[in-house]
Order: structure tokens, then C-alpha cells, then sequence
């Protein structure tokens, strides 16, 4: 049996926390849309860091002194998965960007945001 790394079960429990964040205060608007863009902000930032920490693990570490940046992580994607690298950058636009800056209302994005971050988890913790 596989051992589970234990930033990938932060990155699920930052993920499940998103998920109840969007179902308890997110708030429902007209049919299809929350109501509440402080939640849906908080969410998706959440979701967010997910991802960020179930491959904070992946990379090697940054020059000390440095952080990473968006592109250390699509460098890196690249060179493994594409599909990886590509469910990352729509990953990007669709919970940092649109949910986590613009506070977009409309549920359809937001989920699909969330089914990318788990794509990545599960992604990580195969590879």
C-alpha cells in the first residue's frame, strides 16, 4: 500500500474546505449563481492553495531567498504532464484569477476550478 504524503492530505483537507466554505456561506443567488463574493473569494483562494501545496513537494527547492513563482510551477508541469500543466494554468485563471480576485458569482467556472485543483491532488499523489 501506497503511503499518502502528508501535504497531499493538507492539499485535500484545503480542498474539502473550499468545497464547505462555497456550501455553507457562498450562498445562493438566482439559480446557478452564489450570492456572496467575500465567500466565494475565500474559497477560492483556499482551493488555490491546495494546489499550491500538493506541489510545493514536487519542485526543488527555491534558491534561498527566493520564492517561486507561477512559472517555476508550469516549468516543471511541462516538463512531466501536459495535461497536468494544462489543468494548472486553467487552475490559475479560474480560482486565483476569477474566483479569488473578481469574486466571480456564476457556479459553473467555480466548480470546474474545484474539479482541476483535485485533478492536480490526484495528479501529485500518483507522481
Amino acid at each position: 500500500m501506497k503511503m499518502i504524503h502528508p501535504s497531499i492530505e493538507e492539499a485535500k483537507r484545503y480542498l474539502a474546505n473550499a468545497r464547505e466554505i462555497l456550501k455553507t456561506k457562498g450562498g445562493n443567488g438566482v439559480p446557478g449563481y452564489y450570492s456572496d463574493k467575500k465567500y466565494v473569494k475565500m474559497a477560492c483562494n483556499t482551493a488555490w492553495n491546495g494546489v499550491l501545496v500538493a506541489l510545493d513537494e514536487k519542485l526543488p527547492l527555491p534558491i534561498k531567498g527566493k520564492r517561486r513563482s507561477i512559472r517555476d510551477f508550469e516549468e516543471y508541469l511541462g516538463k512531466r504532464n501536459r495535461k497536468a500543466l494544462n489543468d494548472f494554468v486553467s487552475a490559475y485563471h479560474i480560482l486565483h484569477l476569477l474566483g479569488g480576485y473578481d469574486g466571480e458569482l456564476n457556479k459553473k467556472p467555480i466548480h470546474l476550478g474545484l474539479q482541476l485543483a483535485e485533478y492536480i491532488i490526484n495528479w501529485c499523489s500518483k507522481n
